[in-house]
């Protein structure tokens, strides 16, 4: 028999929604009369703004007819999606990305774990920590990383620790990485980044040749000034960062699968000869090897997000998941946590109390108060302590979540 990949044996437990999913059904099955509210995995729970609704179905009539069916579509996306990208999402803030810059694909989560696939095995990488875990098992299973110890760090990760004492605010890496991921707004803290700390990492990736993975998914939610929407907004990003962006989480396309990834063709990568290849062209190559695209009408759909309709309605989304994060916020600060985040972000990182594990916590909050959230060692080994909650519920499932823990725990 052939022999797997037995990186795959290096992945510390089960992947963290997985578990959290196992956890919650032994507790189903065995009070089958409890009626649960998932704050913890981060879906949304709205349905779809009507603009995006009424292209889905004018994009299904298209593929009814003859004169406008639409069979394999470019690997990259649909120019009439780039171009609506390109203009909204960075031309609008002063950021020129050219429409070949610009890959749309089938979710953050498949680029957040593909995009190491154009680095060499031997990369060092830097994380923060705790971050979304798709970082950090992507590298593992590729063979970066070896085995975790038993605080569950891996040798062949930098990580940058990012907890309260240091106002969530990582220090730069005190040796040389080749790859830097970055995810801000943050998940899971809810933290930011001023354009200055985005400035000095940009200055690092340059000084040191590294590339910054920049995670931006959650960036519609910022509502700071000082904070930026792109990466592209700080003088030589291009040169040393490649920024992924979501519709699932400001659109609700959870369920309908869509975001894009932004390499620059000035960004370069090095051979072992030292020669130089453009890092576009690789991700271009990877994403023609891979994927046939996105779907036509799931396409269409996004590119109502960009009209004046799609734009009020989304914005109106993203009001009511704020106004979620509030409540919870404020709840939970009511009861006596320690609770940050929720203020650029939908997430609410929450201190668990004194000598109480992440995970300890979260059967204690799904056994008392009957309510899902997320450990936060799940996130990475700086997350033990915290637990984090999404604003992504209903109102209604909302208030009543955080009522239940202030007068059950």
């Amino acid at each position: 028999m052939p022999r797997f990949n037995e990186s795959y044996l290096n992945l510390n437990q089960s992947y963290l929604f997985a578990e959290i999913r196992r956890r919650t059904k032994v507790f189903i099955d065995a009070h089958p009369d409890v009626r649960l509210i998932d704050l913890g995995v981060g879906d949304v729970t709205q349905p779809l703004p009507p603009a995006v609704v009424r292209a889905i179905h004018e994009a299904a009539d298209d593929m009814a007819r003859r004169e406008t069916f639409r069979g394999y579509g470019p690997y990259v996306g649909y120019e009439f999606l780039r171009a609506e990208i390109a203009a909204h999402d960075f031309g609008a803030r002063g950021v020129k990305i050219a429409v070949d810059e610009v890959f749309v694909s089938d979710g953050g989560k498949s680029d957040s774990a593909n995009l190491q696939e154009i680095f060499a095995p031997d990369a060092v990488i830097a994380l923060l920590d705790p971050v979304y875990p798709v970082y950090a098992d992507s590298n593992v299973v590729a063979g970066r990383t070896g085995p975790a110890d038993e605080s569950g760090r891996y040798a062949g990760i930098v990580y940058l620790p990012c907890t309260a004492d240091n106002s969530f605010q990582p220090a730069l890496p005190d040796r040389h990485v080749d790859l830097i991921y970055l995810c801000y707004p943050n998940n899971p803290t809810g933290a930011v980044v001023t354009r200055d700390a985005l400035r000095r990492w940009v200055d690092y990736a340059r000084a040191e040749d590294a590339v910054i993975l920049y995670d931006a998914a959650y960036e519609a939610y910022v509502v700071d000034t000082d904070v930026p929407h792109s990466i592209y907004e700080i003088d030589g990003a291009r040169q040393v960062a490649i920024e992924c962006r979501s519709f699932s989480k400001n659109a609700g396309f959870t369920g309908m699968r869509l975001a894009y990834t932004v390499v620059p063709k000035e960004l370069r990568g090095r051979a072992a000869d030292g020669k130089s290849m453009s890092l576009n062209a690789l991700w271009a190559r990877r994403t023609a090897i891979k994927s046939n695209g996105p779907p036509y009408i799931i396409q269409k759909a996004a590119a109502a997000v960009y009209t004046p309709d799609g734009q009020k309605q989304v914005r109106a989304l993203i009001d009511f998941y704020m106004q979620n994060a509030r409540i919870i916020g404020a709840g939970l600060a009511a009861a006596g946590f320690t609770v940050y985040g929720g203020r650029n972000a939908p997430y609410i990182w929450v201190r668990t109390p004194p000598s109480v594990s992440s995970w300890d916590f979260f059967d204690r909050v799904l056994g008392e108060a009957h309510v899902v959230g997320a450990p936060g060692s799940g996130f990475g080994p700086s997350g033990e302590g915290y637990f984090r909650l999404t604003a992504f519920g209903s109102r209604r499932e909302t208030e009543e979540a955080i009522e239940r823990i202030k007068t059950r725990l």
